[in-house]
């Protein structure tokens, strides 16, 4: 039996198993990755993108965000074979929760797209970039009218209460929901197996959820094709693509 076909039996008998995903994930789906090489942030300034400009100048942030989400997501993106197999995982109940750093919505259209099942919980750490929120009123939205609007002009875009809107995403320097953020930390610490995938494990908080798991005793897996620190603290490694390994373990948590 090799680490694979252990981890799948290992997922099988879990009472709380929770998957956590990075960039890695969307990055076979055409999305943009922020760091790295070709990276978004190597045509952006990250600084124009800040939670301080948006409450300075919220009209000269809006002009800049349209940009930004036209270079992320002016191309359709579907969910790809790592997306469905963990969708697949929450529908059979193998996964109690995806918890996930990116903004894309793909976890959302891929639990979607399954027929039956109730399907795991998804929790976004960042937000979700489809959406925006009053910063008066706290109502979302889906953002795609008001993106059409800023782009039209209309900066920044408000509410009907005269609020201003923001993209529903975590800026930076800005706090992540509380209540999610503590949720996740709840998963990890209860959980048996903690697959984290796709991830290099550097941003906090989210980079300390796989470390909170092991060191409450689950078995903690990492696939990824770049080393990350928590790999000393992981049962299973696994340097491959997601698309490949992830419906791979599927297949196996199924025989």
């Amino acid at each position: 039996m090799n680490d694979l076909e252990r981890l799948a039996a290992e997922l099988r008998e879990a009472e709380t198993a929770v998957a956590l995903t990075g960039a890695g994930v969307s990055a076979p789906s055409g999305v943009p990755t922020f760091r790295g090489d070709d990276g978004v942030w190597e045509r952006f300034d990250e600084g124009q993108f800040t939670y301080g400009r948006f409450r300075r100048d919220p009209a000269g942030f809006w002009a800049d965000r349209v940009e930004l989400h036209r270079e992320l997501f002016g191309a359709a993106h579907e969910p790809n074979a790592a997306h469905d197999a963990l969708a697949a995982m929450g529908r059979d109940g193998v996964l109690e929760a995806i918890i996930t750093q990116n903004t894309d919505g793909l976890h959302g259209d891929a639990a979607d797209s399954l027929s039956d099942g109730d399907g795991s919980t998804i929790l976004e750490l960042h937000g979700n970039a489809r959406r925006v929120r009053c910063q008066d009123c706290g109502r979302r939205t889906d953002g795609e009218e008001i993106f059409e609007r800023a782009a039209n002009g209309t900066l920044p875009p408000t509410c009907d209460c005269g609020g201003v809107y923001k993209p529903d995403v975590v800026l930076f320097g800005e706090q992540l929901p509380g209540a999610v953020l503590q949720r996740a930390r709840s998963l990890a610490r209860k959980s048996d197996v903690f697959l984290a995938t796709g991830s290099s494990l550097v941003v906090e908080p989210a980079a300390s959820l796989p470390r909170l798991a092991a060191s409450n005793g689950a078995t903690v897996a990492v696939v990824n094709l770049e080393s990350t620190p928590v790999d000393d603290r992981a049962a299973v490694v696994r340097r491959e693509d997601v698309t490949t390994v992830l419906p791979r373990l599927r297949t196996l948590v199924d025989a």
